[in-house]
């Protein structure tokens, strides 16, 4: 018997007598038969919940431009790691805001910053949760730039890798399990690397920003971290949102230096270099649905134009169908809840 592999795509033509040999929608008749067909699964594990903590205690501080989402004090910050970790949350990643900040961002490796405080805090609960520390100085500078300045005003690359670096072997010192260095200095990931090793913390993994654009969808974030530039803007260092064949060198670059995760950012804007990432190396690829990005969709659900919770899962499901294995979103308690209560 000889088989016709091409029978089955025949499709008679509409109008024609002949009846219809494919017909999708046999797949898409009931809820059960579309979560057994589902190409895309979205598990709480591999959502990472970013944190925003400040000095105090007790505090729960809403961000006017983040709907939901509040800067912590270290012990709500710590509760509320517990309340991700039993959802089933993959991770927390931490930004702080510090008491006092200086030209050279002197608190980003402080024993007692206020990330260093609420990672011992964290892992004092021994929660199932990976903890993770945004590794940059703008929320540390009085400039709000992610290194120190040169004479010029521009920020000094090789300066800012020497504080980049102590940075990282204070947070891994405190108990991250990842730093996540996003300043965007050439060279950062291998002078990490070298500075964690150096220091007996060859077991802490870096998850790099290796793709990240001078987005227009930071904005929410800067009012959250404090973190907007004194002067001038970060298009010097961040990349060109024009450029897909630049954040692929940027990957290979960090690739070669030891990274162990690559993350792009922002998300939705880079699901082309998402995809292309997946297909090209074979580390773990994240994406950060950045702040306006939450914010856009919070703010349309808020007013009624958009089913918020359909909108969100939509949004997040189409990072990961492009590539991406772990998702920072600041939705990751509520998919997590979503998630569960569909079980």
């Amino acid at each position: 018997m000889t088989l016709d592999l091409e029978a089955p795509t025949r499709i008679a033509a509409v109008g024609s007598a002949g009846p219809l040999a494919i017909r999708p929608r046999r797949l898409r008749r009931t809820s059960a038969l579309r979560a057994l067909v589902r190409e895309t699964r979205l598990h709480p594990a591999m959502l990472v919940a970013p944190l925003f903590v400040r000095p105090g205690s007790g505090v729960r501080e809403p961000i006017a431009s983040m709907p939901g989402v509040a800067r912590l004090s270290p012990d709500v910050a710590a509760e509320e790691a517990a309340r991700l970790a039993e959802l089933g949350v993959g991770g927390v990643i931490l930004f702080g805001l510090p008491e006092a900040k200086d030209a050279l961002g002197t608190g980003a490796s402080a024993d007692d910053g206020i990330v260093q405080d609420t990672f011992r805090r964290i892992r004092s609960l021994e929660l199932p949760l990976v903890t993770i520390a945004d590794t940059c100085l703008c929320e540390y500078t009085d400039h709000g730039h992610c290194g120190p300045l040169a004479p010029d005003g521009s920020v000094d690359n090789d300066a800012a890798l020497t504080r980049l670096a102590e940075t990282a072997v204070s947070q891994a010192r405190a108990g991250a399990d990842v730093v996540a260095p996003s300043a965007m200095m050439d060279g950062q990931v291998a002078a990490i690397r070298a500075a964690l090793d150096a220091e007996g913390f060859s077991h802490t993994a870096i998850m790099a920003y290796a793709a990240k654009h001078a987005s227009a969808f930071y904005g929410p974030f800067r009012e959250a971290a404090d973190s907007a530039p004194a002067f001038g803007d970060r298009r010097g260092y961040q990349m060109d949102p024009a450029n897909g064949r630049e954040a692929l060198r940027e990957m290979a670059l960090d690739v070669a230096e030891g990274a162990d995760i690559l993350l792009v950012k922002p998300a939705l804007p880079s699901l082309d270099l998402v995809a292309a990432a997946r297909a090209r190396f074979d580390l773990p690829i994240a994406a950060y649905q950045v702040s306006g990005e939450f914010a856009m969709l919070a703010a349309a659900a808020e007013r009624g134009w958009l089913d918020g919770r359909r909108a969100m899962l939509e949004a997040v499901t189409a990072i990961v169908r492009a590539g991406a294995g772990i998702v920072l979103t600041y939705a990751a308690g509520d998919i997590a809840t979503w998630l569960r209560d569909e079980q």
